[in-house]
C-alpha cells in the first residue's frame, strides 16, 4: 500500500483493499473491530476456526495495513487503522428493497426498449 504525500489511498491502493477484505472471516473481523479494539482470544470466541488460521487472516489484514495490533502483557490487541472500513461496513449492513429501475429507451439515441419487465 502506497499513500501520496496527503497520505490518501490511491483508487488502486483501495481496490486492493476490497479484494483483500472480501473474505467473510474477513469482514466477521472487521465488524468486531469496527466496535473496538479485540485480542486474538476475543476472535476465537466469535469465529469458528482455528487460532492459526484466526492468525493468518490477521496476519493478512496488517499487512495491507487495514488493523494494526498493540503488545499488552502476553495479549496482541487488534484495531482498524484504515478509516474507510467502517463505512464499508455500515455499507454492507445496509437493506436494498429493490434493484434501480431501468432506463425507458437509450439515452442517446432515444430508441431501443428495455427486454425485460418494466416495475412502476
Amino acid at each position: 500500500m502506497h499513500k501520496s504525500e496527503t497520505g490518501l489511498r490511491s483508487t488502486i491502493d483501495r481496490i486492493e483493499i476490497l479484494k483483500v477484505i472480501a473474505h467473510p472471516m474477513r469482514i466477521k473481523i472487521l465488524k468486531e473491530l469496527a466496535t473496538g479494539v479485540k485480542c486474538v482470544s476475543d476472535f476465537e470466541e466469535f469465529l469458528d476456526i482455528s487460532q492459526p488460521n484466526v492468525s493468518q487472516h490477521l496476519s493478512l489484514l496488517r499487512r495491507y495495513g487495514i488493523i494494526d495490533y498493540y503488545i499488552d502483557g502476553r495479549l496482541r490487541c487488534y484495531f482498524l487503522r484504515d478509516p474507510m472500513v467502517p463505512d464499508l461496513i455500515e455499507i454492507l449492513k445496509k437493506e436494498y428493497p429493490e434493484d434501480l429501475p431501468a432506463p425507458a429507451c437509450c439515452p442517446i439515441t432515444k430508441k431501443g426498449k428495455y427486454p425485460g419487465e418494466r416495475r412502476n
